[in-house]
């Protein structure tokens, strides 16, 4: 793929690396020129293209008019947003993909048809569950929409009981059974599971 990434930071940075280990062909653009040298010193081999990233001539310069895809990653959201809406509405590139820092502009980039990745939920979501769950919760990203897994240990009143019967927080969906032995049972709302002592509870949902 060709890719232009709006942003040099830590996380621009670091997607530019992947995506450059990987084999993709990867442009950087980003206003402050310090911030590009220091990406060029690791190694980078893509473009590196410093310039105000809603100038319509540098994004031109920055290649975007053969790019397949656009990670705008910068730290202000207002910026990120301007520059998405340049790149989908005038260079009609439709793989845009655009960083927030601030969970209730959400709502306004999907409605400018936007993919948006809310660093902030990621992080909050995160440190709840290191804080409340004894077992690390998994997460699994499609597109823009992840997907976590998180485990609870059923109490005594539960062993016994039919899967089915357990209650569940508001979006969740049970998926398995982990039991004692290390072993795995899936669960597709069909089968009859009882639950036995020690068992662990596998539990999916959305990430808001």
């Amino acid at each position: 793929m060709n890719v232009l990434i709006v942003g040099c930071g830590k996380l621009g940075v670091r997607i530019a690396g992947i995506l450059d280990h990987y084999g993709h062909t990867v442009s950087v653009l980003d206003e402050d020129e310090d911030r590009l040298q220091r990406l060029e010193a690791t190694g980078f081999d893509g473009l590196l293209i410093a310039g105000m990233p809603m100038d319509m001539e540098v994004l031109r310069n920055a290649g975007i008019e053969a790019c397949d895809a656009v990670a705008v990653v910068t730290a202000d959201d207002n910026l990120n947003i301007t520059v998405s809406q340049i790149v989908k509405e005038f260079f009609h590139v439709e793989n845009v993909v655009t960083r927030i820092t601030d969970p209730a502009r959400e709502a306004v980039f999907h409605h400018l048809g936007l993919k948006t990745i809310c660093s902030t939920k990621l992080t909050c979501s995160a440190m709840v569950t290191a804080l409340t769950q004894t077992w690390e919760e998994k997460q699994i990203t499609f597109e823009t929409s992840t997907m976590a897994f998180r485990m609870r240990a059923i109490d005594a009143s539960q062993i016994g009981r039919p899967l089915k019967e357990i209650p569940l927080k508001s979006g969740e969906i049970i998926t398995g059974v982990l039991h004692k032995d290390g072993s795995a049972t899936l669960y597709d709302g069909r089968q009859r599971i009882i639950l036995q002592e020690s068992d662990r509870i596998i539990y999916t949902y959305l990430c808001d």
